[in-house]
């Protein structure tokens, strides 16, 4: 691959996404989108793009380093952080949150046993989270792998509502639980995008089919991490 457009195509090709359709999602013409494939996607576009594929801008624009983004979510240090003494649990100043793992079962949150998340203060102030706004979650299907694998463990800061193109939120529709990257188009139409796209197409709802359908924003999905159960092969 010699340019961010080789890249592009291969990440349409991996959702099984025609660059028509990707040209309607992005509002720009198919003009635009070849012309992206000859020349290179915009650097004004670059951390949009990355952003909605889960890959590195750094990736899509050179090749270079990592092309998904490590899943954890580590506080920045100047210095080496200590290491983690049990999965799940990230290193700080000692000042840490418990919140027990939930599931929803017919629109009611039912706690799962002996399964708790402890996240760092530190980490909870540089986002700006509180606390009690924290909801602690098990990802309910395969929509989101590999990204997000079934039953992976997230975060959900419910006091951010706020649709931002590309990041991740938890919704509910009809009291069941759903996870994706959410886009907000024209006339207030919502857009549910999976990662896996072969599979799990794009929704889209007006705000009257939201209402109708009791589909709501939840919160913002701003941590998750998964631990594999055994060892390959």
């Amino acid at each position: 691959m010699t340019n961010s457009g080789d890249r592009l195509r291969a990440l349409l090709l991996e959702c099984a996404l025609t660059p028509s359709d990707f040209a309607v999602q992005r509002n720009v013409s198919p003009q635009h989108v070849n012309n992206w494939f000859k020349r290179g996607i915009p650097l004004a576009r670059l951390d949009e793009i990355a952003d909605l594929f889960c890959v590195y801008p750094r990736w899509l624009k050179s090749g270079e380093g990592p092309k998904h983004p490590d899943p954890i979510l580590r506080p920045r240090a100047t210095s080496p952080a200590p290491p983690r003494q049990a999965p799940l649990l990230l290193a700080d100043d000692g000042r840490q949150h418990h919140f027990d793992l939930q599931r929803f079962d017919s629109g009611t949150l039912q706690p799962v046993a002996a399964h708790q998340l402890s996240l760092p203060q530190r980490t909870l102030d540089a986002l700006g989270i509180q606390h009690h706004d924290v909801l602690c979650l098990a990802m309910p299907a395969h929509n989101m792998a590999p990204v997000i694998p079934c039953n992976a463990v997230l975060a959900i800061d419910r006091n951010f509502t706020r649709v931002v193109e590309g990041e991740i939120y938890a919704l509910l529709h009809h009291g069941r639980l759903r996870i994706h990257h959410l886009s907000l188009g024209d006339h207030g139409v919502l857009s549910l995008h999976s990662h896996d796209r072969l599979n799990y197409p794009t929704e889209r709802f007006s705000p009257a089919q939201r209402r109708a359908q009791d589909l709501h924003i939840l919160g913002w999905v701003f941590w998750y991490a998964h631990l594999r159960q055994r060892r390959p092969g």
